[in-house]
């Protein structure tokens, strides 16, 4: 089966209003981290009609111990897709690259709570126009990421632990998410809760039983023969 056509401009990621779409909607976020990096715009361009989001993965085998992509390839990407870029900051020193991540054609970029600094980091990516977001990893408490939840347009719960695609979802981490939920439907605020790691068709359907809206799938989604079908599937599992 051949993918779905991207040129009629039907598909949720063409984003017609160049916005991220409303905040608490279901949303699937491939992750390219699991794509094929030697012919990445065309495993993009496979998933666009049907994606929300593009999930961009930066690590800088530092934060973590991998090490992926930076701004050059997301200025690149850029010129191939209308997506949204969710960019995902693994890094130790996210603040020296916000600019050009800015410049490169990110929508949004997310950094860890862990790394210190984070109000500052926040004001930063705010005032360069991004949406902003914020993370943790799976043993960093919500007491951590509490009393930022007012300052972030996004929270992403890691349900691994970063650096490498294909790991298994971390089940103990929703009920973090499920605590993000409560403080956010509880303050009314306009934010997002992503999960990331280990997210498919089975999957799916936890996280968004506890509270998640945006779901990052990599291996799930491109590790199948049509990535775009993987993506309604995992859809169809949030959904229901």
């Amino acid at each position: 089966m051949a993918a779905p056509d991207q040129a009629d401009g039907e598909g949720r990621g063409l984003r017609p209003g160049g916005g991220p779409g409303d905040t608490g909607a279901l949303k699937i976020a491939p992750s390219v981290l699991s794509a094929d990096f030697g012919n990445l715009a065309e495993a993009v361009g496979e998933v666009a009609p049907v994606a929300d989001w593009l999930h961009v993965d930066v690590m800088d085998g530092h934060f973590v111990p991998n090490l992926t992509i930076g701004p050059p390839v997301v200025e690149s990407l850029r010129r191939h897709s209308p997506l949204w870029f969710d960019c995902h900051l693994m890094m130790t020193n996210p603040g020296e690259y916000l600019e050009a991540f800015a410049k490169a054609g990110a929508d949004g970029c997310t950094v860890h709570v862990e790394i210190g600094d984070t109000d500052e980091l926040l004001d930063r990516i705010r005032g360069l126009g991004l949406r902003v977001g914020l993370a943790a990893n799976p043993d960093t408490p919500f007491e951590a990421l509490e009393p930022h939840l007012g300052s972030v347009d996004l929270v992403l719960c890691m349900t691994v632990f970063p650096g490498f695609g294909g790991q298994k979802f971390m089940a103990e981490v929703m009920g973090k998410v499920a605590q993000v939920r409560r403080a956010i439907d509880d303050r009314r605020l306009a934010v997002d809760l992503e999960v990331d790691g280990g997210i498919d068709a089975h999957t799916a359907g936890v996280a968004a039983a506890a509270g998640a809206n945006v779901m990052v799938a990599g291996s799930a989604v491109f590790g199948h023969d049509a990535p775009w079908e993987a993506v309604e599937r995992i859809r169809a599992a949030a959904a229901a």
